[in-house]
């Protein structure tokens, strides 16, 4: 009940003397929640366009999301890639920005009792704001922390100026109005155009150097497999005309079909004009830099490689085939002068521009499978969002202890008591891919015409090879009998990609258990016993189920 006096003097439990608490108080919770969450929304939208006016400064969202990430437990973070996939990030994103939402609106109803909460909860989500992006590899900490302030204070004032607004319209005797609208509505909606229009020009941005530099290097190089001018030429799949099965190298371009799981929220755009690939350690004799230049006009080589995510779940996609273009790595290590490349105590540990870490035993560099510094991918320069202007390659390793994105810097150093980023999260130091294979077509749960039909997907072990591909097929009817059938592989040209494989099936009647199993060159088969990715790999057989008519 509203007892403030006429001269203008609060109530016990008002606090100014101009009566503006009390008009507040006067405002619904609806009102007071939407006017906390439009203060938010509009906080938000500040950190969204300093993202976009500076390359030095992440928005806020991408800085707790990053904080997030790393101190989440190991599981945590597998749980939700394989469960979500490269859907992780986004919806991460959103989650942060509904709860960021959902905190300011709290903030608006608790204003209206106790203006003081408002500045107060801005402030302290201002300082956490700051200390999370300042910590950051890719932005500046003082040009974070200022931002983040400055959002804070901006929506502590739209939340303030809304709640004594609307309590003003509230306390009028007479209905207060614009063009036949309440003016509570009319300020809710300005702010709401407001946050809206700022998001809407974070959206549209700059343009960085990064995009710059690659589109005038795609101009280029555009129908040559390298800066060089060589002609591009690469494999097709021999069963790449096969309906429904993974093509033989996975399309960038129009449509970016390749596999993306890193720890980047908000993906580093980096000018090639300044940067630089450092390589020293402590066994090194020559440190060494080279400029994006530099690694231009050097001989290049092209090679087909297959990588893998360590938390692909069995029959996933985390996993592409594409021609790389780059630099060999052992070429940059002697010029730097490697010590004791035999060495697997040592390790080659790199840095991305972002601060993620990797490391993989020297030896694997040396033991002749595909290890570069690639500047290319299927012929076009590396895309933003898969390490321009250059990354690490390495046929047979996981992409977690080896394809570092944006590279910056490699160091030749010891294996033990160096760590990289997934390791005190759980996940294990060595990094072989393992022997694994997938059913492309049919797909699981489908219903297909009884009758001839093919069998087909893909296997892979890099630098090892394929052999042998079976399927295996279970009635329903009798699941206590698997009948395995040698499949046809595909030729390739090299053991670093995956292998095509179909199988041609004259389907019975019925519901079917389909399985596929491969045989490396080793002569090691895949097992059947079900292993998660975490710690190092998933394994066992993929299976689907479909019923034939």
């Amino acid at each position: 009940m509203d007892t403030r006096t006429d001269g203008g003097v609060d109530s016990p439990g008002g606090t100014d003397v101009d009566g503006s608490h009390d008009e507040v108080a006067s405002v619904s919770r609806g009102y007071g929640w939407l006017a906390g969450a439009l203060g938010a929304a509009i906080a938000l939208s500040i950190g969204e366009l300093s993202d976009r006016i500076s390359s030095s400064l992440i928005s806020l969202v991408v800085g707790v999301a990053d904080f997030l990430v790393d101190i989440a437990p190991g599981d945590v973070v597998a749980q939700s890639i394989n469960t979500l996939g490269s859907n992780q990030k986004p919806l991460l994103v959103s989650g942060i920005i509904l709860g960021a939402i959902a905190v300011g609106g709290l903030l608006g109803i608790a204003g209206r009792k106790s203006i003081a909460v408002v500045p107060t909860g801005f402030i302290a989500f201002g300082l956490f704001g700051g200390f999370v992006t300042a910590r950051s590899d890719i932005s500046s900490a003082a040009g974070s922390w200022i931002a983040a302030l400055v959002a804070a204070v901006i929506g502590t004032g739209v939340t303030l100026g809304l709640l004594r607004a609307a309590g003003r319209t509230s306390t009028t005797n007479s209905p207060a109005s614009t063009g036949g609208l309440d003016r509570r509505t009319v300020l809710y909606g300005t702010a709401a155009a407001g946050a809206v229009a700022l998001t809407a020009a974070a959206r549209v941005g700059r343009t960085s150097a990064a995009e710059v530099a690659r589109d005038e290097l795609l101009l280029d190089t555009a129908g040559t497999a390298n800066p060089s001018g060589e002609p591009l030429s690469f494999s097709t799949g021999a069963f790449d005309d096969i309906d429904g099965i993974t093509q033989f190298i996975t399309p960038i371009s129009p449509e970016d079909e390749f596999y993306l799981i890193d720890t980047a929220i908000r993906k580093p755009e980096v000018d090639p004009d300044n940067w630089e690939l450092s390589i020293t350690g402590p066994y090194v004799d020559n440190p060494i830099s080279y400029t994006y230049q530099d690694l231009l006009n050097r001989e290049h080589v092209t090679s087909e490689v297959t990588l893998s995510c360590v938390s692909n779940p069995v029959g996933g996609d985390l996993v592409g085939n594409a021609v790389w273009t780059g630099v060999p790595l052992i070429e940059l290590l002697e010029e730097a002068g490697i010590q004791d490349p035999t060495n697997s105590e040592h390790q080659i540990f790199s840095r991305s521009v972002d601060g993620f870490t990797c490391g993989f035993p020297v030896p694997l560099a040396y033991d002749g499978r595909t290890t570069m510094v690639a500047l290319m991918m299927n012929g076009e320069p590396l895309p933003l969002i898969h390490g321009f202007p250059a990354r690490l390659v390495v046929a047979g390793l996981y992409g977690y202890v080896s394809a570092t994105k944006w590279v910056e810097e490699i160091q030749v150093t010891d294996w033990i008591g160096v760590d990289g980023f997934w390791m005190p999260r759980g996940w294990s130091k060595d990094g072989p891919v393992k022997t694994q294979s997938r059913i492309d077509t049919p797909q699981q749960g489908g219903s297909v015409a009884s009758g001839p039909m093919t069998v087909a997907g893909i296997a892979w072990n890099p630098t090892i090879g394929i052999d042998q591909v079976e399927v295996g097929f279970t009635s329903n009817d009798d699941q206590d009998t698997t009948e395995w059938i040698p499949a046809e592989l595909a030729n390739v040209e090299s053991d670093e990609t995956w292998v095509q494989w179909r199988l041609e099936w004259d389907a019975p009647p019925g519901d079917w258990f389909i399985q596929c199993r491969a045989t490396d060159k080793t002569g090691f088969t895949q097992s059947p016993t079900v292993v998660a990715p975490a710690p190092n790999g998933a394994e066992g057989y993929h299976t689907i189920i479909v019923r034939t008519a």
